[in-house]
């Protein structure tokens, strides 16, 4: 009889051991899902900066295709594009020179201008990731090329 309670008991209760684990479990995978949502989180962000960036250097191509001798203007475009103004860099380039240097015979119909656009410190914000990359930040970059279209070559 008395046997028979203990045994009843036993089913009821569980052992003391096993009285946290569920808690325990709850804790561990909790981290590590709130690890890998930060990691998405930084993600989206790295792709939304990039095509970000991606979309003002193409703009400011095209508005480089049609006015190329125009150098001020074709990086105030890229610039109203970006994300976060003071961290990039722009760069254009027409026929392999620099735009500010580039001659008429560079600048015209058939030739090439090129936008570049940078941000070497592009910051991660989930510290483990920064430890496996080696630092907090990582640089992005991305070049569009476009054929001028005017004015014509003499």
């Amino acid at each position: 009889m008395i046997k028979q309670k203990h045994q009843k008991l036993k089913k009821i209760n569980p052992q003391k051991g096993e009285k946290g684990q569920s808690l325990i479990e709850l804790a561990i995978s909790l981290v590590i899902l709130l690890i890998l949502l930060a990691g998405i989180v930084d993600l989206g962000r790295v792709s939304f900066y990039y095509i970000a960036m991606r979309d003002a250097a193409q703009e400011g191509a095209t508005y480089g295709t049609v006015y190329p001798n125009h150098c001020f203007a074709i990086e105030d475009r890229v610039r109203a594009g970006v994300v976060d103004n003071s961290t990039v860099n722009v760069s254009i380039s027409v026929n392999g020179e620099n735009c500010l240097s580039a001659v008429s015979t560079d600048a015209c119909e058939g030739k090439v201008i090129a936008v570049t656009v940078s941000d070497p410190d592009f910051p991660i914000t989930m510290p483990l990731l920064g430890s496996f990359l080696g630092s907090q930040t990582i640089s992005l970059e991305t070049t569009i090329e476009d054929t001028i279209l005017r004015p014509g070559c003499d």
